[in-house]
């Protein structure tokens, strides 16, 4: 949105001015709702009104260009859901400030230099260049303001600007603030490293009884058993419901006569294609087969390779033009035919291979169609028998009772949480439907839930038939698992403790190579680190450049029980130019950051000086919401 505007604004100050709109919104909450405002005022910043038609416009047009982004209009109430309000009104009341002080200062513009502005704005200029009157009643079309009333806003936005350009326009970023910043973002730095892991330790003991109750207490929740649930599914779908052995043998037959074309594959030949010109250069090259030369031979004599003349491997009715396919079709394998007319140039046609046609016999077939046929008399049944399901529920049935009338099975899965996982923590077989375990968990037993689609013409009931809460397990039954938990956090522990000792040995002057050989693993070394880097961890990196070259550090490793002891070996900067291209984008990037820093500071505290006040009864009427 503030893309748009900044785009409409025309100069870079007004870029800027714009960009901070938003940032000084900090009024907003200052006065709530305040007594004595005209009807027509949204708000006040000193002497100087922001109309509620003012107000009105812009958010419309705020929320047009968010609505233009998201690909559908917005509505006043979804606006302020995005809190567009508080952006426009923002905006607004910072703009109003800058007017007040304008006006305060006497700040002017001749119609002469205002009107050079406006005939230099790039959204007026015409297809061939120079100032275009059309552009301009245009943009006032779109924006459904008059002329006057946009030649008044460009002379208040010229007024801001010059104070703008007054309180930020020779400001640049330092030089030093510069090379810091191209110093951080371009460092590279090269690291040893040993990956310590449960390897490098002794055997971790099983705890004692007192070390493990103890772990087990402190952690009692970790190890809680969840709530879970029981139901019973009713599945309603065309394959629970189909019935092969009720298709006769002549029904079967009648389909398979019915649907022939789908169990034949079509005679296929390959082609080889080659066209011509003209009629005569056709001529010509039949001429030259009729005398013996192969088609073989036309294409070496025409440079052209199997690739320019293949068709491919075609039935009668892949061929567009029926000319040609008839005339392939006539052909046997190997012959060549004569020049063929066709319907966009004539051509010569080669047969290289007769693929013949073959139908599935109905032995082969009769099984398939029959169960296709049992489906879809499966498929019919589906909708008339839910409705005589549902009919069935509202008079009080069970699921059971249900199952029983219809004559449909039952399921009954093992209990599960609400993750889908058995007492075990193993993943419960559901069939294929989304909804289900949640549905299971909003609802209760007895709870006459609604059907799930079930597939693309299926359905699934389900009925909760027991809820059992949450609860504390006890030490004995999760035995196994305390003990593994204790385990990992123990070889945590231990690795921390063999890692900082092996920071103390280097920092004391040891080599790494002697740690490693002791450790028994291997010195790893990575080279052009920068901040950026994801080889090593994000731990690691930071690790990296928190310290000089020489320092050491410990960290954890990606892996779930895993110690890095890095020591920094080397830091690289590139030579630093300012005239370079990317310093030259950092330098503007900084610069405007300044820029907009110090023209919001000014503005907030012309906002202060000069007194806020919010009609935000007013405001709320044309957002659509009631003030609070």
């Amino acid at each position: 949105m503030l893309d748009a505007l900044r785009k409409g604004a025309g100069t870079w100050v007004a870029k800027v001015f714009i960009a901070l709109l938003v940032m000084s919104f900090a009024v907003w909450g200052i006065a709530d709702i305040f007594r004595g405002f005209g009807q027509n005022v949204a708000a006040t910043v000193g002497d100087t009104e922001i109309s509620l038609v003012q107000f009105d416009r812009t958010y419309r047009r705020d929320l047009d260009t968010l609505g233009r982004q998201i690909g559908r209009p917005l509505s006043t109430t979804e606006g302020a859901q995005f809190g567009i309000p508080q952006q426009t009104l923002g905006k607004l009341v910072a703009e109003a400030a800058l007017d007040e002080t304008a006006r305060d200062l006497s700040l002017g513009i001749s119609d002469a230099e205002l009107a050079k502005i406006i005939q230099q704005d790039p959204s007026m200029q015409g297809p061939t260049g120079g100032y275009d009157r059309t552009q301009l009643a245009q943009l006032l079309r779109s924006n459904g303001i008059s002329e006057d009333e946009y030649v008044l806003e460009r002379h208040a936005l010229a007024l801001r600007q010059q104070l703008a350009q007054g309180v930020t326009g020779g400001l640049k970023a330092p030089t030093a603030y510069l090379e810091a910043l191209h110093t951080y973002q371009s460092e590279t730095r090269a690291v040893d490293y040993l990956r310590l892991t449960a390897a490098q330790l002794d055997p971790i003991e099983t705890p004692d009884d007192a070390t493990l109750s103890a772990f087990y207490d402190e952690r009692i929740e970790a190890f809680r058993a969840p709530e879970q649930r029981e139901v019973v599914l009713l599945e309603l779908t065309p394959e629970a419901l189909a019935r092969p052995d009720d298709i006769s043998d002549e029904q079967v037959s009648a389909e398979y006569e019915r649907s022939k074309d789908r169990y034949t594959n079509p005679e296929q030949r390959t082609v080889l294609q080659m066209t011509f010109t003209s009629q005569d250069d056709a001529t010509e090259a039949a001429a030259k087969l009729a005398e013996g030369a192969s088609f073989e031979d036309l294409m070496s004599e025409r440079n052209l390779s199997e690739n320019d003349v293949s068709l491919g491997v075609m039935a009668q009715d892949d061929f567009l033009d029926t000319t040609i396919g008839d005339a392939v079709f006539a052909l046997d394998a190997g012959a060549t035919s004569g020049v063929i007319d066709g319907r966009f140039s004539p051509v010569i046609l080669k047969v290289t291979d007769v693929q013949p046609g073959a139908t599935k016999p109905f032995d082969e077939m009769k099984d398939e169609i029959r169960q296709n046929l049992a489906l879809e008399g499966g498929e019919r049944e589906v909708l008339d028998l839910m409705g005589e399901i549902e009919d069935t529920r509202a008079g009080g049935a069970s699921l059971q009772e249900v199952a029983e009338r219809f004559k449909l099975p039952l399921d009954t899965p093992v209990a599960f949480d609400a993750s889908g996982n058995d007492a075990d923590g193993n993943p419960v077989e559901f069939p294929q439907v989304e909804g289900l375990v949640s549905g299971a968990f909003d609802s209760d037993v007895g709870v006459e839930n609604d059907p799930l689609q079930l597939g693309s013409r299926g359905f699934l009931w389900y009925e909760v038939t027991k809820v059992t809460p949450a609860r504390d397990r006890t030490l004995d039954e999760v035995h196994d698992s305390v003990v593994t938990a204790w385990q990992a956090e123990e070889t945590t522990k231990r690795l921390k403790e063999l890692s900082q000792s092996t920071v103390e040995k280097l920092q004391t002057g040891t080599e790494m190579a002697t740690l490693a050989e002791e450790l028994g693993v291997e010195v790893q070394s990575q080279s052009d680190l920068s901040r950026g880097a994801s080889s090593m961890g994000r731990d690691a990196v930071q690790a990296a450049f928190s310290g000089p070259v020489g320092s050491v550090h410990a960290v954890s490793g990606d892996g779930s029980a895993e110690e890095l002891v890095l020591k920094v070996t080397d830091s690289a900067v590139p030579a630093f130019f300012e005239e370079a291209d990317g310093i030259a984008g950092i330098s503007t990037q900084l610069t405007r950051q300044l820029q907009d820093s110090i023209l919001n500071q000014y503005v907030v505290h012309i906002e202060d000086t000069a007194g806020v006040e919010i009609n935000q009864a007013a405001i709320s009427q044309v957002i659509g919401s009631p003030a609070n």
